[in-house]
C-alpha cells in the first residue's frame, strides 16, 4: 500500500539531502520505538535514490566483527576478501583492501575510500588534487575506473544500483545504518571514524535507532548524531487522520474520525500495531471501536509477550493485574485489590498484600506507579487490552460484578453490571436507558449513546431493542460519532415502521431534502404530539432544520417555536433556540426579536438553553450592526461551549468568526474558521461547516491569499453539486467574494447567477444577513449593464430603507454611487456617496467603510476633484492598512497615484499594519492575545482547542519574534497597539 503521513519528517530529510548535494555532509538520526515506521520512512525517502550504501544491525549478529561494515561495502562474511562484491572483481569491494581489517581505524579509512569512489569524484580517471584528498580525509585517494559499481547493499524496498551507471557529479550518496542498536561495536567505531572526516563530501549519513541513549551505541557515534548540527528526526505514532488513510489502504473502509481517534489512543498510532490489528480483525475492529464500553483487542504477537509476563506472576499479582484491567486503564490500588478479592482463594489473599503484588506487577512491566500518584496504570493501552481479552467469560463476569460493588459512580456501576450480564436483563436495561435519557437531556450525547447502546444489547425483546437502538443512534449522531450514515440508515430501515423510525431516517437524510421531508412528514403523521411530546418536539426541530437548510426563515422559526413549546428541555438538538431566533431575523424581525429577549447571564453561568439564546443573540447583534456586542456574546459562548455537541461548537466558532470578520478582526476570524473546520472534520460532519467555508474564502480573499480562498470555495462547490439551497448559496458567495477581490466582475456574475432564482423568496435579501446584492450590482455596473444593476440593487435598497439598517444602507449607497457614476449621472452618484457617508457614522464595519471611501475617492478623482478625492482615498488607505487588505489597498494606492498624491509617510507606515505583531501568524497572534489577557497556557489551549504543548511551541516562537522575554512584556507590547491588535476586551473596530 502507499506510504502514509510523515510529511514533516520527509521534508527534514529532503532538506538534508539538498545540503549534502551542495557538498555539506549531513548526519541524520532517525529515532523512535519499535514498529513506529523508521525503516519505512527511510525506504520511502530513498525510493528514487540509486546510490545507497545500506547496512542493518541484527540482534543475533551483534558480536560479529565488522558484520555491518561488510554490508555497507557490498560484501558479506562468506566471501570477504575475495573481491567478489556486487560489481565483480573490479568492484569497490576489491579496491578497499580485501579481507578483514586490522582495527576500526583501518576499516573506517576503507569506508571513506568507498564513499569517495561512490561520489564519482575521480570517475574521469584524473588524479585527485591534494586539496581534494585532504577535504575528504585520510584514505580517500584511490581512483575508480569507469564502470565500477557503487559499493553497498541496497536498502530493502529501494532500487538496486546499476553497475554500469556512474553517479552524476552532484548526486549525494546516502549511507544508511538501520537498527544501529544491534550493530557490532567495531562497525560503529569505523563509521564514527569515517563520518568525523567528511568535510566537503556529498554524503548523507542516516543512523536509525530506537533510542539515542541506548548504551549499545558507541559513545562517539552518539555524540556525533545528537550534536546541534545534526538532524534529528523523532518519530511518534501516526495521527488519527493518517490511521484512517492507512485503514482505507488496507481495505478497511468506514474508519470515522471518532473511531480513528480511538484506534490512535489504543495503539498510540504505532503503524506496526495498527496494521497487525487491521489484518487480524478486519471490519470487526470497527465494531469494537464503535462501542465505548468494549475494549478493542491487542495484536496476537503483542498479546503473547504480555501473557508470558503474566504467567510468570504470583496468583496475587495476576489477580491484581486482571482486576485493574477490568477497572480500566487506571485505578486506585485499593479498588483493584478489592476487585481482585473475587479472583483469589482466602488463603491466597491472607498470604499476600496489595503492595507486594503491585511491586511484582510493576517489576514485570504490566503496571506502572509513581510516587505521589494515587493511581496505578497500564504502561500502554495494548497491555491493558491483552490482559483483559485473555480473561475467560466466567472470570471476566465475576470481576465485573465485583467492580460494580466497588466503584462509586452510578454510570460506572451500571456499565460493569451490563458487561457482566450473560443475557437479556429487562430491569438492568431499563436502568441503563433511564440514565442514558438523563444524559441526553443534559446534552451529554456521547455518554447517552453509550448507556442506550448497552441497554439495547441486553434488551428483553425486539421492540425494546429497536427503541433503545434508535435513541442511541440519535445521540451518537448528535455527538458526531455515526460511522457511515448510509449503513446506519439501512439498518434502521429494517426496523418496525413507526414514528421514531421515520423521524430518525429523516434526520439521517437531511441532505436529500425531498426524502427528508417525506420521512419527517410520515413521522409527524404517526406521532400524537399530545401523547408523545418528546417525539413531537424532535420531529418539529428537524422540520426547523430542514427549512433552515432551504433559507425559509418564517417556517424555520415556526417549527422551532413549536418544538420548544412541546418539550422545551428535550428537543434532541442544542440549536433549537438558535434556529428560532435566526428564522425570525431572516423574516425581517431581528430588532423586535432582540428587544423581546429576556436578560441573559454571563455565558459561563448560563444554562444550556440560555447558552443557545446567547448564541442567537450574538448572531442577531451582528446582523443588526452591533458588532461589539456580537463579538462579546459569541466569544463568551464559544469559550463556554466545550461540553456541548460538536455541531453547536462548530456553529459557535463560525458565528464568532463571522462577527470578527465584519468587525475587522480578521486574524481572529481566520483562527476561528480553522477551528470550526477542524471540529467538523474531527466528527466526520464537514457538511455542517459550509457557511464556514464561505467565510474562510471571504477572509482569505480580502487578505490576498487567493489560493487558500479558492481551496475553500472549491470544497463548498462540491457540496453545491447536490442542488440544495444552502450549499449552493455558500459556494456562490465564496466564489463571488474571491472574484471581487481579484477584480473580475465577469466571474462575480457567474458565481451569483444561481442566487437570482432564490432571491424572490425575500429571505436571502434581508439586510444584514447575507449581503450579496451590492456585489451583483457593482459587477453589472462595471460591465456596463446599468439596467440589470438597477434590478439587482433596487429591492435591497427598499428593504434596507424599511428596516433602517445603517450597514445595509451604506453598502447599498456605495453600489448606487458606483452605478450612477457608470451611467454618467454625477449628481446622483455624489448624492449616493454622501448618503453612504452619513450612514458610515453609525457603522462599525471597517471594511465596508473603507470600500465606500475608496469608491467615492475614485469617483471624485475621475470627476477632476483631486483634493477631495485625496481625502477620501487617504481615509480608505488608513483603514485598509490597518486591516491588511492587499488587493483593495493596491487599488487605493493606484487611485492616489493617479491623483498625483503619492504615498505619505515612511515606508513602514505605508506597509499593511500586521496587527500589532508584525511577524506573527494568525495562530500565534491568537495565542499571544489570550496570554496577554491573563490566561494560563492550559486555559489558552482549551480556548483554541489545541494542546498545551502546542501553546508552549507557539510561545517559544512568539517571544523571540517580538523581542520579549516574559508574559508581562508581551502584555505590555500588545497593549501599546490598542484594541485592533487584540489587547484587552473587544473594542469598537476602526
Amino acid at each position: 500500500m502507499e506510504f502514509v503521513g510523515r510529511t514533516d519528517s520527509l521534508a527534514l530529510l529532503a532538506a538534508a539531502r539538498e545540503r549534502a548535494r551542495a557538498g555539506h555532509p549531513q548526519r541524520v538520526l532517525v529515532e523512535g520505538p519499535a514498529g513506529i515506521g523508521k525503516t519505512a520512512l527511510v525506504r520511502r525517502f530513498l525510493r528514487d535514490d540509486t546510490h545507497v550504501l545500506y547496512g542493518a544491525g541484527e540482534e543475533a549478529e551483534s558480536e560479529l566483527a565488522f558484520g555491518v561494515l561488510e554490508q555497507l561495502l557490498g560484501r558479506d562474511g562468506s566471501d570477504a576478501g575475495d573481491g567478489s562484491g556486487p560489481g565483480g572483481g573490479d568492484g569497490a569491494g576489491a579496491g578497499v583492501g580485501g579481507g578483514r581489517w586490522a582495527d576500526a581505524h583501518a576499516a573506517g579509512a576503507a569506508l571513506l575510500e568507498a564513499l569517495g569512489e561512490a561520489q564519482g569524484a575521480e570517475a574521469d580517471g584524473a588524479p585527485a588534487s591534494a586539496d581534494d584528498r585532504s577535504a575528504r580525509g585520510p584514505g580517500a585517494s584511490g581512483s575508480s575506473a569507469p564502470g565500477s559499481s557503487t559499493p553497498g547493499t541496497p536498502a530493502p524496498g529501494t532500487p538496486a544500483p546499476d553497475s554500469r551507471d556512474t553517479p552524476a557529479p552532484d548526486t549525494p550518496i546516502a549511507l544508511v545504518l538501520d537498527d544501529a542498536q544491534w550493530a557490532d561495536h567495531l562497525s560503529l567505531q569505523a563509521l564514527t571514524f569515517a563520518v568525523r572526516r567528511l568535510r566537503a563530501d556529498r554524503v548523507l549519513v542516516l543512523v536509525v535507532v530506537r533510542d539515542a541513549e541506548d548504551t549499545r551505541l558507541a559513545e562517539g557515534l552518539r555524540r556525533l548524531f545528537t550534536a546541534d548540527d545534526a538532524v534529528r528526526v523523532r518519530l511518534d505514532g501516526l495521527g488519527p487522520a493518517e490511521l484512517a488513510e492507512l485503514g482505507g489502504g488496507m481495505g478497511v473502509r468506514g474508519l470515522t474520525a471518532q473511531a480513528a481517534a480511538r484506534l490512535h489512543a489504543h495503539t498510540a498510532g504505532n503503524p506496526l500495531h495498527v496494521k497487525a490489528l487491521l489484518e487480524q480483525e478486519g471490519a470487526g475492529l470497527l465494531e469494537a471501536l464503535g462501542e465505548p464500553d468494549v475494549t478493542p483487542p491487542a495484536p496476537k504477537s503483542f498479546t503473547a509477550l504480555v501473557l508470558a509476563k503474566l504467567a510468570a506472576c504470583s496468583p496475587a499479582a495476576d489477580a491484581l493485574v486482571c482486576a485493574a484491567a477490568v477497572l480500566g486503564m487506571h485505578c486506585t490500588p485499593a479498588d483493584a485489590w478489592e476487585v481482585a478479592g473475587a479472583d483469589l482463594l482466602d488463603e491466597e489473599r491472607r498470604a499476600a498484600d496489595v503492595l507486594t503484588a503491585l511491586e511484582e506487577a510493576v517489576h514485570t512491566g504490566l503496571l506502572t506507579e509513581a510516587p505521589g500518584d494515587p493511581l496505578i496504570r497500564f504502561p500502554h493501552p495494548l497491555v491493558h487490552a491483552a490482559v483483559y481479552h485473555q480473561l475467560g467469560p466466567s472470570r471476566r463476569a465475576a470481576l465485573h460484578l465485583s467492580a460494580a460493588r466497588t466503584v462509586r459512580d452510578q454510570a460506572h456501576r451500571l456499565r460493569h453490571r451490563a458487561l457482566a450480564a450473560a443475557g437479556p436483563d429487562p430491569e438492568l436495561a431499563a436502568e441503563l436507558a433511564a440514565l442514558g435519557r438523563r444524559f441526553a437531556a443534559e446534552g451529554a450525547w456521547a455518554n447517552a449513546a453509550g448507556q442506550l447502546t448497552a441497554a439495547a444489547r441486553i434488551g428483553p425483546e425486539p421492540a425494546v431493542y429497536e427503541q433503545y437502538t434508535l435513541e442511541a443512534v440519535e445521540c451518537a449522531l448528535l455527538a458526531g460519532d455515526v460511522p457511515v450514515m448510509g449503513e446506519v440508515a439501512q439498518r434502521i430501515a429494517q426496523f418496525t415502521p413507526g414514528g421514531w423510525r421515520s423521524y430518525l431516517l429523516g434526520r439521517l437524510s437531511l441532505y436529500d431534502l425531498d426524502r427528508a421531508e417525506a420521512l419527517l412528514t410520515d413521522a409527524w403523521h404517526r406521532c400524537d404530539p399530545a401523547a408523545e411530546p418528546v417525539l413531537g418536539a424532535r420531529i418539529a426541530g428537524q422540520f426547523a432544520a430542514l427549512h433552515g437548510s432551504m433559507s425559509h426563515g418564517a417556517e424555520m422559526a415556526e417549527w422551532a417555536d413549536l418544538a420548544i413549546r412541546l418539550a422545551p428541555d428535550d428537543t434532541a438538538t442544542d440549536m433549537i433556540r438558535v434556529l428560532r431566533l435566526n428564522g425570525l431575523a431572516m423574516s425581517g424581525r431581528a430588532p423586535q426579536t432582540l428587544a423581546a429577549l429576556a436578560p441573559l447571564p454571563d455565558p459561563a453561568l448560563a444554562t444550556p438553553a440560555q447558552l443557545e439564546e446567547l448564541l442567537g443573540r450574538g448572531t442577531l447583534r451582528e446582523w443588526t450592526g452591533d458588532l461589539t456586542g456580537a463579538v462579546r456574546d459569541l466569544g463568551g459562548v464559544f469559550g463556554a461551549c466545550h461540553g456541548r455537541a460538536a455541531s453547536f461548537r462548530v456553529v459557535a466558532a463560525t458565528a464568532l468568526a463571522s462577527a470578527e470578520y465584519r468587525a475587522g478582526r480578521w486574524d481572529d476570524a481566520i483562527v476561528h474558521t480553522d477551528l470550526a473546520l477542524s471540529l467538523a472534520a474531527d466528527t466526520d460532519q464537514p457538511h455542517i461547516a459550509l457557511y464556514c467555508r464561505m467565510l474562510a474564502a471571504q477572509v482569505h480573499a480580502v487578505r490576498g491569499a487567493f489560493a487558500k480562498a479558492q481551496a475553500h470555495a472549491r470544497v463548498a462547490r462540491v457540496y453545491a453539486a447536490g442542488g440544495h439551497v444552502n450549499p449552493a448559496l455558500w459556494a456562490a458567495l465564496a466564489e463571488a467574494h474571491l472574484a471581487r477581490a481579484q477584480g473580475q466582475p465577469e466571474e462575480v456574475l457567474t458565481a451569483l447567477g444561481p442566487l437570482l432564482a432564490l432571491a424572490p423568496r425575500g429571505d436571502l435579501e434581508e439586510p444584514g444577513t447575507i449581503p450579496w446584492a451590492d456585489l451583483l450590482a457593482e459587477a453589472w455596473a462595471a460591465l456596463g449593464d446599468e439596467k440589470r444593476a438597477v434590478q439587482a440593487l433596487a429591492p435591497y435598497e427598499v428593504l434596507a430603507t424599511q428596516r433602517g439598517h445603517h450597514g445595509a444602507l451604506l453598502v447599498a449607497a456605495r453600489a448606487r454611487g458606483t452605478l450612477e457614476a457608470a451611467r454618467g449621472d454625477t449628481v446622483a452618484a455624489e448624492r449616493a456617496f454622501r448618503s453612504g457617508l452619513k450612514h458610515a457614522a453609525h457603522v462599525e464595519a471597517p471594511f465596508d467603510r473603507a470600500l465606500l471611501h475608496l469608491a467615492y475617492g475614485g469617483f471624485l478623482r475621475r470627476a477632476g476633484r483631486r483634493t477631495r478625492a485625496g481625502e477620501q482615498l487617504r481615509t480608505a488607505r488608513d483603514l485598509l492598512v490597518r486591516l491588511d487588505a492587499p488587493p483593495d489597498l493596491g487599488r487605493c494606492e493606484r487611485e492616489l497615484a493617479a491623483c498625483g498624491l503619492g504615498p505619505v509617510g515612511s515606508a513602514a507606515e505605508r506597509e499593511p499594519r500586521t496587527r500589532g505583531a508584525a511577524p506573527l501568524t494568525p495562530q500565534e497572534l491568537a495565542v499571544a492575545r489570550l496570554v496577554a489577557s491573563g490566561l494560563t497556557n492550559r486555559q489558552v489551549a482549551r480556548e483554541l482547542v489545541i494542546s498545551v504543548k502546542t501553546v508552549e511551541y507557539h510561545l517559544g516562537r512568539i517571544f523571540p519574534k517580538l523581542g520579549v522575554d516574559s508574559r508581562t512584556r508581551l502584555t505590555a507590547l500588545l497593549a501599546t497597539d490598542g484594541p485592533e491588535s487584540g489587547a484587552g476586551p473587544p473594542g469598537r473596530a476602526p
